[in-house]
């Protein structure tokens, strides 16, 4: 069980995220620096304990129209081997000292604790508070046998987002700018065999749900 501290971070997440977003595929051009708030997100909590794991929701107001992200994040008390390339930044924790922040699709706890809630293994945690399930977010899985054994074999960023492909041929598609689903009802699309979905505050107040990722299958043999 990951234990929220109340404590000061520095630099802040949202200040790490400022100058790192522009570096992105999927980002979406403002005028200028990004302005970012803070809009929504959930925590999965690392079995061992050892690893921070959060999907922080940020909404950038930049430009001409708001933009929303997801942007999941792994916290480490020391350098992932191999990560350097999605290394976010490094802050220092009031409590647990120095973090250091990825980019955690390239993070093979995140991805084996997504893919575990996908499966209904594991529950979304709140954002900000030790040991309450979010229930903003929702999931499925229509698939056969399990998907969270093995590693992640390939992290890949385009235009539209990140995808994460398993060692059994399915591949995991993160939205990374979030859309309002129709109705507030997020469904996976067509041929789809797993979803994540969740809610974010929209700048006027309102909320919006939608998806976060979903899961498609590989070829068949």
């Amino acid at each position: 069980m990951a234990v929220i501290h109340r404590t000061t971070i520095k630099p802040t997440k949202l200040e790490l995220l400022t100058t790192w977003l522009p570096t992105r595929p999927w980002y979406r051009d403002g005028a200028g620096e990004p302005q970012l708030a803070k809009a929504g997100g959930f925590r999965l909590d690392d079995p061992e304990g050892e690893v921070g794991i959060e999907f922080m929701v940020v909404t950038d107001t930049s430009g001409p129209e708001p933009t929303t992200y997801l942007v999941p994040m792994t916290y480490r008390g020391a350098p992932l081997d191999g990560a350097e390339h999605a290394l976010v930044g490094t802050m220092e924790h009031g409590v647990l000292g120095q973090r250091w922040v990825y980019d955690g699709f390239h993070d093979q706890v995140l991805n084996t604790e997504l893919l575990a809630l996908i499966e209904g293994r594991v529950r979304a945690q709140a954002q900000s508070t030790t040991d309450t399930p979010n229930l903003d977010v929702t999931r499925s899985y229509t698939g056969e046998g399990r998907i969270a054994t093995g590693s992640t074999t390939a992290t890949t960023d385009n235009n539209e987002g990140t995808e994460v492909a398993t060692p059994h041929g399915a591949t995991l598609h993160v939205h990374r700018v979030l859309r309002p689903a129709a109705d507030d009802s997020p469904l996976p699309p067509q041929g789809a065999t797993g979803h994540v979905a969740g809610a974010w505050d929209l700048p006027d107040g309102t909320r919006a749900q939608g998806l976060f990722a979903t899961l498609r299958p590989g070829p068949q043999a």
